[in-house]
């Protein structure tokens, strides 16, 4: 059987450290990824995302200077998800890349639809952390905003 793990990926122009401590940060991902949830908890050492399903729990791997930001997330139903996640230093600026692996008897169609989430919410991070929005990239090719500035986002949560 051959795997149907689909590697997703994204180049930022950002440095990685930036691009690491962000993506790192569970109370950032309604910026980036609104459709694991809308908001965040933080409850002692765990972080839960509050989804259509209920609280889903996202736990990260701890720092590393990999640059991997692996994550599980332990939905409402009790399902643990595995989310290999990474951020690959790429000149000055890095390459984010998410592999989307299938779930136990999911169609090709709900992978599709996954793919699509994913992919996204990738577009929404670059936008987010390049400042730019998506029509001045298309334009410019770059996170330059159409008046030439090139002033970056507030990475706080």
């Amino acid at each position: 059987m051959s795997p149907r793990s689909r590697h997703l990926s994204i180049v930022i122009a950002r440095p990685v450290a930036d691009i690491y401590a962000f993506v790192a940060d569970p109370a950032n991902l309604p910026r980036w990824a609104p459709g694991l949830g809308t908001s965040v908890v933080h409850d002692g050492d765990d972080w839960y995302v509050e989804t259509p399903q209920g609280r889903a729990r996202v736990r990260f791997a701890p720092p590393n200077p990999f640059g991997v930001l692996d994550h599980e997330v332990l939905t409402p139903s009790g399902e643990v998800v595995h989310v290999p996640l990474r951020v690959i230093a790429d000149g000055d600026g890095c390459e984010v890349v998410f592999t989307l692996r299938p779930a136990p008897g999911m169609s090709d169609a709900d992978l599709d639809r996954d793919e699509a989430l994913v992919t996204a919410d990738l577009a929404r991070l670059r936008q987010v952390l390049e400042g730019a929005a998506p029509a001045d990239r298309a334009r410019t090719g770059h996170g330059v905003g159409s008046d030439g500035d090139v002033s970056r986002p507030d990475l706080r949560p």
